[in-house]
């Protein structure tokens, strides 16, 4: 039986799809190549397709013995959420919403979902626990919450189970090097900070550092995006033990400041990466850290890269061999 992985080119997801190659899994990908990379992914069966397009879909289950549904395809970016939140509605929404069509046709049960913590909004306590309002801010939080509340239903109706993982921020790369973080436009701090260090860029902007922290920048929850790639697949393996559907949080429990990224950057690079002060951003909360110990309980998931230097020096590596991503 295979695991399908919608997004399996993307960052996360070319990231699960190598590990769940190394545990010996029959690996199926669907993915529209319009975020994602060809060359990211390092195995299985790559189709190149849309999730709204349910004969294409369809033709995906019929031609594989699929028993497991691992949902990473969706739009991300929350500013442009913001700016289009009718592209987020059509691709995240009714892109799940086919998908999970599709999968109750083929009789496939189980699916993992990709989520985020943003569903929490601005949070009433940290670290943040699952039980914890649900509130988001912007439409890429709003739909994510959509998604997850379709999920329930379709389990309700069709005994479709799942589990969905809530994180913030996805970091670093392939300890061998083969794949990594690879986005256009690029709004994550740490590869934004690497890019400094190559050249790329003149310096780091901070925005606001008079927040309630220690330092007084924003303090943010980083784990490393193989560590992430685990916990899906542990979650996959709970579904197959008979598991009732869940959510989790995934999250290191501490949280990194602005300024401590940036210092470990320079640490690891060697270069000092110059760093600008800038007014506060609008809607930055001053920390978000999530608890994961659920799933540390529930799914046994311990991270095993949660260092930040680690963290970093396998982005930095990565970006060093490959200063123009996978067009180089």
């Amino acid at each position: 039986m295979a695991v399908l992985v919608t997004g399996g080119a993307g960052y996360i997801g070319s990231h699960t799809v190598a590990e769940l190659l190394e545990r010996g899994e029959e690996v199926v990908i669907v993915d529209s190549l319009q975020q994602g990379h060809r060359d990211a992914v390092l195995g299985g069966k790559l189709y190149v397709g849309d999730l709204r397009d349910k004969a294409f879909l369809g033709t995906v289950f019929e031609e594989n013995e699929i028993d497991a549904v691992i949902h990473f395809a969706a739009n991300s970016l929350v500013g442009e959420s913001m700016k289009d939140p009718g592209k987020y509605y059509h691709n995240n929404v009714y892109g799940t919403l086919c998908l999970l069509e599709v999968m109750n046709e083929h009789h496939v049960k189980r699916i993992v979902f990709s989520s985020t913590a943003a569903t929490y909004g601005e949070p009433e306590q940290v670290p943040i626990l699952e039980t914890d309002r649900t509130l988001p801010t912007n439409a890429y939080g709003e739909t994510k919450l959509a998604m997850e509340n379709m999920m329930k239903w379709f389990d309700i109706a069709h005994g479709i189970k799942y589990v969905s993982l809530r994180y913030f921020n996805a970091a670093g790369a392939h300890e061998d090097g083969r794949i990594g973080e690879d986005h256009d436009p690029e709004t994550h701090l740490i590869p934004i900070i690497l890019q400094v260090a190559l050249g790329k860029r003149p310096h780091i902007s901070i925005f606001g550092d008079d927040y309630a922290t220690p330092d007084g920048t924003c303090i943010r929850d980083y784990i490393h995006v193989t560590d992430l790639a685990d916990a899906h697949i542990l979650a996959v393996k709970k579904l197959r033990e008979g598991s009732e559907s869940r959510i989790y949080n995934l999250g290191n429990g501490k949280g990194f400041s602005v300024n401590e990224v940036i210092e470990i950057a320079r640490q690891v690079t060697g270069h000092p990466i110059p760093a600008v002060i800038e007014t506060r951003r609008a809607g930055d909360p001053a920390s978000l850290v999530a608890s994961s110990e659920r799933a540390r309980t529930e799914l046994g998931w311990t991270p095993q890269r949660d260092s930040l230097e680690r963290i970093i020096a396998s982005a930095w590596a990565w970006h060093q061999a490959r200063p123009a991503g996978y067009d180089q």
